[in-house]
């Protein structure tokens, strides 16, 4: 299947520049959780109310799949010196559209998330072990003067009895990008799964003062720190011994 996209226009988008009156928006588009294709629009100068009319096609996505994802429409504030500022997204679930028909939407902007997004994988075997997969993080917030961050994941199973096992993934140097692709087994043998939880840090590693927090998400059945969380958590427990793969937005708390 083919997810043909048009981005058409924007209006009254806000001033994000020093200079007064500024802003120089343009937009990321692709699809959520995978993020496989991703397109951007040409920059507009100095606009607020841009038009664009740019079409970009996802391609080779079974229909099936193409149902499950969500249209990330992302517009940013281009910036030549510092990094480029969100100024709002749009989220479309296309299990909500009609993909049989040509749809046309006029959406406002919301506030994007400013802590990046973890891909994850849980592969739970009953009575015996989970392994956590930290795959990668995307658009990280800068932690450093230079603009980057250094990170690393921390990992912290609790179950109930309120037994804790950590596991930490090494640090990626200089990047708001890392790949990591760090497995790690947690001996889950006479464990209630179900009511554990698996609390996921970012961190940005200082070689001065203390490590500094980018973000964190709670993986639960029932207390996730958001429905993302709780759904990863449930699919892992209704697929046993199956990888489940799955995008996060981090969370300041």
């Amino acid at each position: 299947s083919v997810l043909m996209t048009i981005v058409v226009q924007a209006r009254n988008l806000p001033m994000t520049d020093f200079f007064p009156g500024k802003c120089d928006p343009y937009v990321w588009v692709t699809l959520l959780p995978d993020r496989k294709q991703y397109f951007k629009t040409k920059v507009k100068k100095n606009m607020h109310h841009p038009h664009w009319c740019e079409t970009f096609c996802f391609e080779d996505i079974p229909k099936e799949k193409l149902q499950t994802q969500v249209l990330q429409l992302h517009v940013f504030d281009y910036d030549r010196i510092t990094r480029d500022d969100s100024i709002g997204e749009v989220l479309l679930p296309l299990w909500q559209v009609d993909l049989h028909e040509k749809q046309s939407f006029c959406e406002p902007l919301k506030l994007a998330t400013e802590y990046g997004d973890l891909l994850m994988s849980l592969c739970y075997v009953p009575n015996d072990r989970l392994t956590v997969t930290v795959l990668k993080a995307w658009d990280l917030r800068s932690m450093d003067i230079n603009l980057k961050s250094d990170p690393y994941v921390k990992l912290c199973l609790r179950s109930p009895d309120k037994r804790v096992e950590k596991r930490k993934t090494k640090t990626v140097k200089c990047t708001l990008n890392p790949v990591f692709n760090e497995a790690f087994n947690f001996n889950v043998v006479n464990i209630n799964i179900e009511e554990s939880s698996l609390e996921v840090v970012v961190m940005d590693f200082d070689n001065i003062g203390r490590d500094e927090l980018i973000g964190r998400i709670m993986l639960a059945g029932r207390d996730g720190s958001g429905e993302s969380e709780t759904r990863h958590w449930q699919e892992m427990l209704g697929s046993p011994s199956i990888t489940v793969v799955q995008w996060h937005r981090l969370k300041a708390e």
